[in-house]
């Protein structure tokens, strides 16, 4: 099992939100670019990126901030917030992003997936961000009317090779996983034909957390504030796994 740190960028700078909170935020790095150096020297393989403000807005905000994240290290960067369209999608592949991972477009615009997953193979993930069973879109902000099951079934038939499952109400909270949730959608993953790679996020907060999901068979695990405050040593998720 892969510990991928996460990297969440509001108006240029490395944050950590409260349960997808943008008012409950904590500021933990000027430079993103300066936490990425951080977590590749910790022997990270792959970093998740999140453009905050771009979840929000629909579109590209801190494309400068990833730019320099991508050409400050040499590890995997899987980046989302704000990838609604081909053009975007195209933008930052090209720009030296190893995969892309769309979320509201994956529940509102299933064409532009299917399209995604048919000119970038491999390098396409989706999110599957849910609040009590249910998945929010538009930086989590609105709730839409489809089950994270539902869903799960949906991008299975589409051929999304590998889904980001994240519980909105447990990220950044230094709780603990949703473990209960997470086995049913790994239920759900398996009866759709268990092909399906799937990553955890969401309230981890200890190396007795990471060894757990790594027993349930999750392809990865990202992890944000416990690595920021401390909670959580990488080098020792690393080699707990």
């Amino acid at each position: 099992m892969d510990v991928i740190p996460a990297i969440d960028i509001r108006g240029g700078r490395c944050v950590r939100l409260v349960q997808g909170d943008y008012e409950r935020e904590t500021v933990f790095a000027d430079d993103p670019a300066e936490a990425a150096r951080r977590w590749r020297d910790a022997g990270a393989k792959r970093l998740h990126v999140v453009d905050l403000d771009g979840a929000r807005e629909g579109r590209p905000v801190n494309w400068e901030a990833v730019t320099r994240i991508v050409a400050a290290v040499d590890v995997g960067v899987q980046l989302g917030g704000g990838l609604r369209d081909l053009g975007t999608v195209q933008r930052y592949l090209e720009g030296g992003v190893e995969r892309v991972v769309l979320g509201t477009a994956a529940v509102k615009d299933p064409d532009l997936l299917a399209a995604a997953l048919e000119r970038f193979p491999g390098q396409v993930a989706v999110g599957v961000d849910a609040r009590d069973g249910v998945v929010v879109t538009e930086g989590w902000l609105q709730a839409s009317s489809v089950t994270a099951a539902e869903l799960v079934r949906g991008l299975a038939a589409l051929g999304v090779p590998r889904i980001i499952y994240t519980d909105t109400m447990r990220d950044g909270t230094l709780t603990e996983p949703n473990f209960p949730a997470l086995q049913a959608l790994l239920a759900d993953v398996q009866a759709s034909g268990d092909w399906m790679r799937v990553l955890y996020s969401g309230g981890v907060s200890s190396l007795r957390h990471v060894r757990q999901l790594a027993k349930t068979g999750v392809e990865g695990v990202i992890v944000g504030r416990a690595l920021y405050t401390g909670d959580i040593d990488l080098r020792q998720a690393l080699a707990a796994v």
